[in-house]
């Protein structure tokens, strides 16, 4: 029988346990990039947490725009600086603004500045025919964006506290503690990621942060639940946790497999169809964060929260148990056990001996 078959009839014997050490070794070489690519290159953070302006116009396809024409374009408005893209048929510039026109965007005024920009690239956009009403302008001032900046991390920290204890209660604390660090990992190296290859930040992507952190909780409570009816079917069997919980994974693990597939494969229709396509860029940067944190958040739940988990079983167990054992009766099996010494009932005085039974006349 073929290993996709067996994995099919979740009957894999994958010996977890034994590659977990290698595993996190990896785990933690990527934290420490994504660490150092945060700190070294900083996010590349949108317009809505910066502030300032972004301006978009579509330019012929006999209109061969270069970005240094842009540039000296706008020089004399003190904007040489500015991030300017061309090609596709379209021209992008994003640039910071001064704090008084930040200031004047804040209290909706009209700013002079902000519309010479859009004159500007009306004209290099099509010089025969500048129109600056098709030029798209979004402005945002940095005092929105450090309100949302100061409710993400806010709505965060609540999330973390909540989910935490909701663990601790449902299944056990080491488990909590798994759970976080999994979920801790995955936007970190998510994070990492687009630090590294300065891929903007908008608050679509942050959108798409809070769902990595579901996804990942789901898939690692799942591999939880599963370790926990295996301690209870389990219990009498003379295993060790780490054999238990390698038997929870092996049983899961088709169930991770194909949660991923069926949740990568929009993912990847949204960036292929939705971005390439039909040009997209909020479902883009959306779509592209669900991506890495889709297959992060699968490898995590088998491969950092269970460890973690195990380890702190191993470490921190319960007083009185075998260390590394099966260790907590369901109250299911502690009345099966009980009952069972009731089930059958001994005489008052064994020493008068039981009735003979009659036998039936036929």
């Amino acid at each position: 029988m073929s290993r996709l078959r067996r994995m099919y009839r979740n009957e894999t014997s994958v010996p977890f346990s034994a590659i977990w050490v290698k595993v996190l070794l990896v785990s933690s070489a990527l934290i420490l990039v994504s660490v150092i690519g945060l700190f070294v290159r900083n996010l590349n953070l949108g317009l809505e947490f910066e502030g300032g302006g972004a301006w978009e116009v579509a330019v012929p396809e006999d209109n061969d725009l270069q970005a240094d024409e842009v540039r000296d374009a706008l020089r004399p408005l003190g904007l040489a600086d500015a991030r300017i893209q061309t090609g596709g048929g379209v021209l992008r510039v994003r640039t910071e603004l001064t704090k008084a026109v930040q200031n004047q965007i804040d209290d909706a005024q009209e700013v002079d500045t902000v519309e010479s920009i859009t004159e500007v690239l009306a004209e290099l956009a099509n010089p025969d025919n500048p129109d600056p009403n098709s030029v798209s302008v979004s402005t945002a001032g940095p005092s929105w964006g450090d309100e949302i900046t100061d409710k993400a991390v806010t709505a965060l920290i609540v999330f973390f506290i909540i989910i935490a204890l909701y663990i601790t209660v449902r299944l056990r604390w080491e488990m909590a503690v798994g759970a976080l660090i999994a979920v801790a990992h995955d936007i970190v190296i998510t994070v990492g990621i687009y630090a590294l290859f300065q891929l903007e930040v908008t608050p679509a992507t942050v959108i798409a942060f809070l769902t990595i952190m579901g996804y990942s909780l789901y898939d690692t409570l799942v591999v939880f639940d599963k370790v926990r009816d295996n301690e209870h079917r389990l219990v009498n069997a003379k295993l060790e946790y780490r054999e238990v919980v390698d038997q929870a994974l092996n049983q899961v693990l088709m169930r991770s497999v194909n949660t991923s597939i069926t949740s990568v494969l929009p993912v990847v229709s949204v960036l292929v169809i939705g971005s390439g396509v039909m040009g997209a860029v909020t479902l883009r940067e959306f779509a592209l964060a669900l991506l890495i944190g889709l297959l992060i958040g699968t490898f995590s739940s088998l491969f950092v929260a269970a460890p973690i988990a195990t380890w702190l079983r191993e470490r921190f167990g319960n007083e009185g148990a075998d260390k590394g054992r099966s260790y907590r009766l369901s109250e299911a099996v502690k009345k099966r056990t009980s009952g069972s010494s009731i089930s059958s009932p001994q005489p008052s005085n064994p020493s008068i001996p039981p009735r003979p039974r009659k036998n039936k006349r036929r």
